[in-house]
């Protein structure tokens, strides 16, 4: 059967690939501030900023059987060198934009449902200038565990929290050969991951297959969180 799949931020990068992937079998609704990449995808396209806008419920299905908050940051700096607002703005985007959208949506999602957030493994491995981002997505953690609790057994939710993945936010890190080749010696698995990795994962959450997964943070990073073979 058909299903409705609500992504905020699909345009490109990870969401992008998520949309790709549930295409073939469901209805997709990408909330997003541009479009270019969505043109040859059958997807319903709403115009939204996550920091600004207010989703229009009158663009959504009466009934969301997934969901997908995809927008974030990556502010990579010393303590020393960012100021509050560095750090308001990140937990705006990633965390308070986020909240704002799912109590737009938590009405309409279907019994049986299944929502997806996305933290960092700089959450769980304590890494240096990522205090800000770390802070934001630790959040989304905290927060996703508790809605799980609340809201089961109607509605799952789970957290994918990724290492560096190859997408247009992490351009600067990755924008010649020799921070690619620093990056991926950094992982276990000697290769930054792609969107289809984490799309991977994602859809598989949304799905049937994983009915008896929710409260999950699943790191998908190359086996940075839990592997040391310096």
């Amino acid at each position: 059967m058909a299903k409705n799949y609500v992504l905020i931020g699909g345009s490109h990068g990870i969401g992008f690939e998520i949309a790709k992937k549930l295409l073939d079998h469901h209805t997709v609704y990408v909330a997003s501030r541009t479009n270019e990449q969505l043109g040859n995808l059958d997807v319903n396209y709403i115009a939204f900023d996550a920091t600004t806008d207010t989703l229009n419920e009158d663009e959504l299905p009466k009934e969301i059987h997934g969901f997908v908050y995809c927008p974030g940051s990556i502010n990579l700096k010393p303590f020393k060198m960012m100021g509050e607002e560095t750090f308001r703005e990140d937990m705006e985007l990633n965390f308070f934009s986020m909240v704002k959208v799912v109590k737009t949506i938590m009405s309409r999602m279907a019994e049986g449902s299944s929502m997806v957030f996305f933290s960092t493994v700089a959450v769980q491995t304590g890494m240096p200038f990522h205090t800000s981002v770390a802070a934001a997505k630790g959040a989304i953690e905290g927060f996703a565990k508790s809605l799980a609790a609340e809201y089961a057994p109607n509605v799952r939710v789970n957290c994918i929290a990724p290492s560096l993945v190859d997408t247009p936010l992490a351009s600067r890190l990755l924008n010649n050969d020799k921070k690619r080749e620093t990056m991926s010696e950094r992982h276990p698995m000697k290769r930054v991951g792609t969107p289809a990795d984490i799309a991977n994962l994602a859809v598989f959450l949304l799905e049937e297959n994983s009915n008896w997964v929710t409260g999950q943070i699943l790191g998908i990073d190359g086996g940075m969180s839990t592997l040391n073979i310096s």
